[in-house]
């Protein structure tokens, strides 16, 4: 990793190459998912069923799966992980039941009734990483707080796990932990279809595949591009980029614990960011040191030191100060305080997708059983962007009575602004109320 001082330039400087990671626009990754959007949106199954066997090199006989088989697996699930899943249910159920909101009424002189409505959405996709590599704690994340929210009905879709059967048969089936992680958290219905093709599926419906009204969750580039270029035909969380962490330590931070939240992070993927900001040289050293010793041992080991050779630094501050300040301009996903008092810092702390403070809260403690949400902001939009939460599900309705005696009191002050801005029918629609 480099070692970086930070002198108002080199520090930018670095913070400008990291950025470029996820700032361009791919044309060849637009290009091939226009094209599977067009066709699924043309072909529906037979699109579905086309490039599932092209890009996984099997597809499901049906593509939904059977509630029996989503029950079977919760059952057939191994204790540990089942024991697992219920704590992090349990966690993650009591934090956003914090966030439920209803919605108000505010009655005013001569009868006027101003109001909100608020309502889950009816019906929500959920794509899942699945095949290889599983993650149950996506499920949980994403279908907990839309149960909450009110959410009518739960679609999601997830790759299959493709298997070489006897002979040189091909087949395919849903990954169990998933299956297991959808039953525990009430997922109605499950699909199995992965990529663009089962983005565009949830978005315009097919002969199996309902249509959804959003569609949440992680994915690759394509899983990602297929979401942005289909936002506005229907709703999505976020554009979700490479992940990302920073850490604050003062001299006091214990290098061991640094080295592995950083590694943590970095092998998730090659262009993931892990980056230090000390005000102590000795601990940047020693956290080098760290993770020479424990990147040996992990299995991920060529992904991490990828990640850390090209996204990765080590940046010496002159203060506490200049290091929040910094947090706030970057605004990471994940922000560890390794810091003798973090709470004393939080304050400070305007943009972050999610904050660990001390060393007791490791990053992975979010991801998997704290109870907050670990579909983060990425790439610099915590500046204006927030957690997966009930709120991303749910959407609002005004609505308005008034009287005629209090629309008569209001009438001239609405036809005065109406015809300022040149729109005469709608001072119209006023007036002639009272001819």
């Amino acid at each position: 990793m480099n070692i970086i001082y930070a002198d108002n330039k080199r520090e930018y400087e670095f913070f400008d190459e990291m950025k470029k990671r996820t700032g361009g626009i791919n044309l060849s990754a637009n290009a091939a998912v226009l094209s599977i959007i067009n066709e699924v949106r043309e072909k529906g199954d037979e699109a579905v069923r086309e490039y599932g066997m092209k890009f996984d090199g099997a597809i499901p006989e049906c593509f939904e799966v059977d509630k029996e088989e989503i029950k079977q697996a919760w059952d057939n699930a191994e204790t540990a992980l089942k024991k697992a899943l219920l704590h992090a249910k349990e966690n993650i159920t009591a934090y956003h039941e914090k966030q439920a909101r209803s919605g108000y009424e505010m009655e005013k002189e001569n009868g006027i009734v101003l109001g909100q409505i608020v309502r889950g959405l009816s019906r929500v996709g959920i794509y899942v990483p699945g095949g290889t590599a599983a993650y149950p704690s996506t499920v949980l994340m994403n279908a907990i707080p839309a149960k909450i929210a009110g959410v009518e009905e739960i679609i999601m879709v997830t790759p299959p796990v493709v298997e070489q059967r006897e002979g040189s048969e091909t087949g395919c089936r849903a990954n169990p932990d998933i299956l297991a992680a959808a039953y525990l958290a009430g997922v109605d219905r499950v699909f199995l279809a992965g990529g663009a093709q089962a983005v565009a599926a949830l978005t315009y419906g097919t002969e199996s595949v309902p249509k959804v009204d959003k569609i949440v969750g992680p994915g690759n580039i394509f899983v990602a591009t297929a979401k942005k270029l289909l936002f506005g035909q229907v709703d999505i969380d976020m554009i979700a980029g490479p992940s990302e962490i920073l850490i604050l330590a003062d001299d006091e931070a214990n290098p061991a614990y640094i080295a592995a939240d950083l590694m943590s992070q970095a092998e998730h993927d090659p262009m993931a960011s892990a980056v230090l900001l000390t005000t102590s040289d000795k601990i940047a050293q020693k956290t080098m040191e760290q993770i020479e010793l424990q990147i040996e041992k992990l299995e991920r080991k060529a992904i991490i030191e990828k990640s850390l050779d090209s996204f990765g630094a080590l940046i010496i501050c002159g203060s506490m100060e200049e290091m929040v300040g910094l947090a706030n301009i970057i605004a990471p996903e994940h922000l560890e305080l390794m810091v003798k008092e973090p709470m004393k810092y939080l304050p400070g702390i305007k943009n972050a997708g999610s904050v660990f403070c001390g060393e007791y809260a490791p990053e992975p403690l979010g991801d998997y059983l704290s109870g907050t949400n670990h579909v983060l902001p990425t790439s610099g939009t915590a500046r204006f962007s927030s957690p997966l939460g009930v709120d991303s599900f749910i959407k609002k309705m005004s609505y308005t009575f008034y009287t005629r005696e209090a629309l008569a009191e209001d009438r001239e002050d609405i036809i005065t602004i109406a015809e300022k801005e040149g729109l005469d029918a709608h001072a119209n629609a006023i007036k002639v109320r009272f001819e």
